[in-house]
């Protein structure tokens, strides 16, 4: 099929998820149209089992569609920018440390705990699985995912703080969860010269290069919007900035993904406070809030479609299944260490932190697209399954489940179960 059919196809399924689950279902929309795309699918596969001829076709559509660099290199730049447009950034600032050190200390422990744990349970399974490449599994599965949580917070009701922490924490992992991965698969892979230090020196260099790009590109998109008054031409310097911005980052080997937050933060934040008008501020919030939620329904068709390229063996399976259990517990170790130190060194949080931080989680399209660009080889089919499995878990049951959480620590009968900030530490880590 061309390209273009391709779209159609999908604008159209996307189009009429969204309405079956506006007009019938009720669910949030990352949720409604994924479970809608997947009962799809598997109504395909099951046609097929009964001798309709529905499921290679479709299959042959969806293997064309090259998952890893539409998210990655396509999509991820778009809802990134839309999602930090609206992010409060002195917030964040009074979070600095709790989401530093989750983004980046924290997603290094859940890589390692993840890998060990699969490493164990393939092996008291009796498969002779190499540790490097459950660790790869590990590096891929621990970013959470910022465009799913952040669709679901929005009615959550999380204090504030808390619902910072869980935005900026999956907003800045993704940068550093790709450089882990990468220098983990180049390790599994049998590179030569990959050293701890030198995994560190990329990841500074790609962290803190992203950094500099994005004040600077977002600083240079700052001083244009300031100089017009012209939504239109406002609008356009934004895409410029979020299509340039991270392809230039890119060929530049620093963090796309952090560039383009950093830039967002920037224009969000002082753009829309000292270069824009009233006119230009409702009609670039109303644009790209319209960006986010279609690119958000179209990758969450994506992944429910994708079932359709996967292996569906009952090994492959119970391994996912079992990797839903190994991620959610690795999960609550590598939030509860970070916590519990910072708690020890005088910060406070909300009550439930760690049991909402893990819970919410999700993870998403950028862990399936990073399972779909491994090499052929003897186990990516038993990633990608596991890959996926965890993926549909966290969507499908962590994020509907997630403001009931959140209303059990906040929202009980003598209000909200909440510790409070020691003297003078407002707002806390």
């Amino acid at each position: 099929m061309e390209i273009f059919q391709i779209l159609a196809a999908l604008f159209t399924l996307t189009a009429l998820c969204s309405y079956a689950n506006y007009k019938w279902i009720r669910l949030p929309t990352t949720v409604g149209v994924m479970l809608l795309a997947l009962v799809f699918s598997l109504s395909l596969i099951l046609l097929d089992f009964l001798g309709l001829p529905f499921k290679e076709p479709a299959r042959r559509i969806v293997e064309q569609i090259d998952f890893d660099k539409t998210v990655l290199h396509g999509m991820l730049s778009f809802l990134l920018f839309a999602g930090a447009l609206h992010v409060n950034l002195n917030h964040l600032a009074r979070r600095k440390w709790t989401i530093g050190i989750l983004a980046t200390l924290g997603v290094f422990l859940s890589t390692l705990l993840v890998g060990f744990f699969s490493w164990a349970a393939a092996g008291a399974a009796g498969l002779e699985v190499p540790f490097l490449t459950c660790l790869v599994f590990g590096a891929l599965i621990s970013p959470t995912d910022p465009i799913a949580v952040m669709g679901l917070l929005r009615s959550a009701g999380a204090p504030k703080d808390l619902e910072t922490t869980i935005t900026g924490e999956s907003l800045f992992n993704d940068g550093v969860g790709v450089v882990v991965f990468l220098a983990v698969l180049a390790l599994a892979a049998g590179g030569e010269g990959v050293t701890p230090g030198k995994v560190g020196l990329l990841l500074l260099e790609e962290a803190a290069g992203g950094m500099v790009f994005g004040l600077l590109t977002g600083g240079i998109a700052f001083l244009l919007l300031k100089s017009v008054d012209c939504y239109q031409v406002e609008i356009l310097i934004t895409l410029a900035l979020v299509t340039g911005g991270y392809a230039t980052a890119e060929l530049l080997h620093v963090s796309a993904p952090i560039s383009t937050v950093v830039a967002g933060l920037l224009i969000g934040n002082h753009g829309r406070l000292f270069a824009m008008s009233e006119k230009t501020r409702r009609n670039i919030d109303t644009f790209w809030e319209l960006v986010d939620e279609i690119l958000n329904a179209l990758l969450f068709v994506l992944i429910g479609l994708e079932v359709l390229a996967l292996v569906l063996e009952t090994p492959y399976l119970l391994a996912g299944s079992a990797a839903v259990l190994l991620v959610l517990s690795a999960r609550i170790l590598s939030v509860y260490a970070p916590i519990a130190v910072l708690r020890r060194l005088g910060r406070t949080f909300p009550a439930g932190t760690v049991s909402i931080l893990t819970w919410g989680g999700l993870r998403g399209g950028i862990s399936v697209a990073m399972a779909l660009s491994l090499p052929e080889g003897p186990f990516r089919d038993h990633l990608l399954s596991a890959t996926y499995l965890v993926v549909v878990f966290s969507i499908l049951v962590q994020g509907p489940t997630m403001p009931a959480l959140v209303r059990f620590f906040h929202d009980g009968e003598g209000g909200p179960h909440r510790e409070e900030p020691s003297p003078g530490e407002e707002g806390g880590a």
